[in-house]
């Protein structure tokens, strides 16, 4: 019997919780029955080497990278016209704003434009496939660019949080013969967002390797005695607005005040640095909120802390707090809209308010109670994070 085809497409593999994730769907296929090719636009990012020796990384293709890399560099090569398209695509985005979606910029519009206007000028996959997945962003790749028996678009984010050209979404969702949300809640909101798209809306969460996590965070101690001797809280992600790392200096100001001392770690990249650290200088709490930028393997640094927070202000359903479950830490999250999805408040997990003022003091009132703490973190040990048996999800549309 002949191995099913099946195509991944991936932007980067640039640290990332979608990125985390992808390692764990890759894992997971029986390659005994399955060949799956993965393209990815630029070869670049820390995670390149985690990915499973049983799949096929096809060889980067100069039109696709040019995508990821900055207008200017692509005017300076042969594909100069695609950096024109970029160029003009991000004309229409900025007259769609102006004209009719009056509203600050959204990165997935851009995405959209971007992928609209660049997408003559890039070559077919030359394959066929019993399964195409466009793993991140736009699917329009995949419709125009891709000859497979099935589409699939995955979706990692709570769509009522995005600005979205409608008519382009449904345009290409329409095409599509499955999309993908990681959660029960997501896939509600997507739902509700788009009604027509009902009958194809799918929920497969997150697929984890609790070998891969456990093993990493012992494999090198990359700590270097960052930990101290305070209460230690981490937290991992882009520094973008959705995460709301800015709030942090605030709440650890307004938790000094109280008497208790604690160090907030925080690993990641993003935009919203410098605001990050003129927060810290401006609530004094340069000793106590320590930015430690990227780290290909985190793991070392969530075993290491006391608790791990994901302060965000809104989430599809974060990789990392799955993580830090798998390695039985108490974890808290705030309430955003598809919080509920994401762990059970009092059982293996706590879900505190949003708003900073109310945030400080719950996270104080938790962070005191060492015996909630430890009865969360002990209630981790009963369950199984990785969502294993969610590819059984995938090989249901194959067969």
């Amino acid at each position: 019997m002949s191995k099913k085809k099946i195509l991944i497409l991936m932007k980067t593999m640039n640290i990332g919780g979608a990125e985390r994730s992808l390692l764990g769907l890759l894992d997971s296929f029986d390659y005994s029955r399955y060949d799956v090719d993965l393209h990815i636009n630029s070869h670049e990012g820390e995670f390149l080497q985690y990915i499973n020796p049983s799949v096929n990384i096809m060889n980067e293709n100069a039109a696709y990278k040019s995508l990821e890399i900055s207008i200017k560099r692509t005017l300076k090569t042969k594909f100069f016209y695609i950096g024109l398209a970029r160029l003009l695509s991000r004309l229409a985005f900025v007259l769609f704003e102006k004209l009719i979606n009056k509203k600050n910029g959204s990165s997935w519009i851009k995405q959209q434009y971007s992928s609209k206007f660049t997408l003559p000028f890039l070559p077919k996959f030359c394959n066929s496939y019993d399964l195409a997945i466009n793993f991140l962003g736009v699917s329009d790749i995949l419709n125009i660019k891709v000859n497979s028996k099935l589409k699939v678009g995955w979706i990692h984010t709570d769509y009522k949080e995005i600005c979205v050209n409608k008519s382009m979404d449904l345009s290409v969702y329409s095409k599509l013969n499955y999309i993908v949300n990681v959660s029960d809640d997501c896939n509600n909101i997507f739902i509700n967002h788009y009604k027509s798209l009902k009958s194809k809306s799918i929920v497969i969460e997150n697929i984890l390797s609790s070998f891969f996590i456990n093993n990493q965070s012992v494999e090198i101690d990359d700590t270097d005695g960052t930990i101290s001797n305070n209460i230690n809280i981490l937290s991992i992600g882009r520094f973008c607005k959705a995460k709301n790392f800015d709030s942090i200096p605030e709440v650890v100001s307004n938790i000094l005040q109280k008497g208790l001392q604690i160090n907030w770690y925080l690993i990641g990249y993003g935009s919203d640095e410098e605001l990050i650290k003129d927060k810290i200088k401006k609530f004094n709490v340069e000793n106590n909120v320590l930015i430690l930028g990227k780290k290909t393997n985190p793991y070392p640094y969530i075993k290491a802390c006391d608790v791990y927070i994901q302060p965000s202000r809104f989430e599809g359903k974060s990789v990392t707090v799955r993580e830090a479950q798998i390695l039985n830490k108490p974890v808290i999250i705030t309430n955003y809209s598809t919080s509920q999805s994401q762990l059970t408040d009092g059982y293996d997990g706590f879900i505190i308010p949003l708003e900073t003022r109310q945030l400080s003091d719950k996270l104080y009132d938790l962070l005191i109670n060492k015996d909630m703490l430890f009865k969360v973190s002990e209630n981790t040990k009963l369950e199984d994070y990785t969502n294993k048996n969610e590819i059984k999800k995938i090989y249901s549309m194959l067969e």
